[in-house]
Parts: C-alpha cells; structure tokens; sequence
C-alpha cells in the first residue's frame, strides 16, 4: 500500500507539478522576444486574419477566457490586480492558463503511452520518467514562440496517438471513431492535425503488402483523410480571408537565415536522438512516418519558418512514442 501511494505521489509530481513549474517559468521567468503577448490587452487582430483565422478553438478561448479572467480579478480578486498586472496583460495570463491547462493534460497522455507498453529499456519506471521528462523539456523550450493553438494542438496530437496505439492493441471500433472526433476537433485547432493521419498510415500500413495488393487498412486512413480535410475545406468556405491558404513563402529565408537554419538543425537532430533510441522497429517506423508527413515538411519548408523549433514538436514526440512503445509482435514489419 505504502509503494503504491509513494508511486501516486512521485506521478502527480512528476507528470502533473514539475512540468507545470517548468511551463511557468517559460512564461514568468523570462520574456519572449518573438512575439510581444505579454503586452498585448486583448487578442490581436492577426488572430482572426489569414491563416489564423481557422483556428477557431484557440481563438474562441482566448478571447472567452480572457473575459472571464477580467470578470474574476474584477470582481474577486480585485487586491490581486496591480500585482497581476505588473507580470504582464490579463490577456497574457488567460493564454498562460489556457496553454498551461492542455499542456498538463499534454504531460498526462504522454505518462499513460509510455506505460502502455513499454520496450525493455523502459520497463524500469525511472528511465521511463526520464524519457518522459526530456519530451516535456522539449514542449516547454519551445515557448519562446507563444501562440494560443499550440498547446491545444499537441494535446490533440497526442490523444490521437494514444487512440491509434488502442486500436493497435485491441482493434476496437470505438477507438477508431474516437481518433476520427479527435481529428475532427484538432483541425479546428491547427492544420497539424493531419500528422494523426501520418501516425496511423505509418504503424498500420506495410509496404511489403502493399507489394501483395494487400491494401488492409486503407479503408481506416481514407476515412481519416475525410475527417481532416471536410472541416478543413468547410473552414475556408465559411470564414473568407484575403489569403486563405499561406501568409507568406519563406523558402528562400529559411535555407539562408542563419536563424532559420538552426532551427532546421535542431529539429533533424532532436528527431535523431528519439531515432537512435529505438529498436529496429521503432526506427523502421521513425522512417514511415516521416514518408507519410513529406506533405506537412514540405508546407514547413514554405511558409512556416524553421526558427519556430515548435512545428518540429509533433515529429520529435513521435519519436519518443516510437522509442517507447513495443511494437514486436503486435505488427508486421
């Protein structure tokens, strides 16, 4: 009884409170020079122009949580406000508690993949904790890019994962359609969320059957397709912008900016790092995966920029889920 409270406590303050001090101190120990929300009274007009425009979700919180945070201090917390305000706008601290809040839940997905089904190495709970907590470190260095969509976005990312690896595990229908709503609710978040098609097509789908015109599971990753690209499609019909699709092409700046370029590279080798940790499996996965998201690298590679190190943050999780999880004899490879 006493192992199993000391093993409830050391999760709550492993998975739940470090990583929460850490995102706080991201956020309240230093100021970002990227983008200046700290400052900023409400949400900015950018948010609900061009390609920010879709990401509904965000955007409706930040502008809802940021109302009923001025409600409370206003009317609750009224001695508190001069000291809140001194740390930065309450629209800052709504986008703080907002992205705080799904990186918890971010942190608490994460524990319960790499208990899964753990690979040797990982079976021991205090290397499985570490490995854990390097990906938060990763999650939380990224901060100094603040957006409102990509907390929310990597939770999404990450429950599709942990769905896509029960339905692995016990191929039940539930799990699938789960995936299908997951999917749904992130592309109304950020257009990462087509990388959960990528994570399945790349542990489902054999190249060698493919050979064999053995084309089991492509009905799943068709129907994936459409839970992506009809509320993508519906987005850009309903909501008009002058530039719907990109802000801006960036190829040329991000193979010549010296900041755009170490970005680059702390991506690849961030994702060589989870590569190197894997088993022959894992590696193999590692491989598809990053055949099946060419789509989202190339669209990196144009009009995102390299120095933003956070669009690499789905690719370098997914190697840690790899090099976690034991897929030996639950797939064919």
């Amino acid at each position: 009884m006493l192992k199993k409270n000391d093993e409830k406590i050391n999760g709550f303050l492993f998975v739940i409170v470090l990583p929460f001090l850490l995102f706080a101190m991201s956020y309240y120990g230093f100021e970002s020079s990227y983008v200046r929300l700290k400052t900023m009274e409400k949400a900015p007009d950018f948010m609900f122009s061009s390609v920010y425009a879709y990401r509904v979700i965000p955007n409706y919180l930040s502008v809802h949580v940021t109302e009923a945070v001025t409600f409370v201090v206003d009317h609750y917390f009224s001695f508190l406000k001069s000291f809140l305000l001194k740390q930065g706008t309450l629209f800052y601290h709504s986008i703080f508690l907002i992205n705080s809040f799904f990186f918890v839940l971010s942190s608490m997905v994460l524990n319960v993949i790499f208990k899964l089904k753990p690979t040797g190495f990982l079976l021991h709970s205090n290397i499985r904790r570490l490995i854990h907590l390097l990906a938060v470190f990763f999650i939380v260095i990224v901060q100094y890019v603040p957006t409102n969509c990509d907390s929310i976005a990597i939770f999404c990312y990450l429950l599709g994962g942990l769905l896509t690896l029960k339905y692995l595990q016990h191929k039940k229908p539930a799990d699938f359609i789960l995936l299908c709503i997951v999917t749904i609710i992130s592309t109304l978040v950020r257009e990462t969320s087509c990388l959960n098609i990528s994570f399945f097509a790349a542990i489902f789908i054999d190249f060698d059957k493919l050979k064999k015109r053995d084309f089991s599971f492509i009905k799943e990753i068709l129907i994936l397709m459409v839970a992506f690209i009809v509320p993508y499609a519906g987005l850009r019909m309903a909501i008009h912008q002058d530039m719907s699709f990109v802000e801006g092409i960036y190829l040329l700046e991000n193979f010549s900016s010296p900041f755009n370029v170490s970005g680059l590279l702390f991506g690849v080798i961030s994702l060589y790092l989870s590569y190197t940790l894997c088993n022959d499996e894992g590696k193999l996965l590692i491989k598809k995966y990053l055949f099946f998201s060419i789509p989202y690298l190339v669209m990196i590679a144009m009009v995102g920029l390299f120095w933003e190190v956070r669009l690499f943050i789905p690719l370098i999780l997914t190697g840690f889920i790899f090099t976690s999880y034991q897929f030996k004899n639950t797939i064919s490879v």
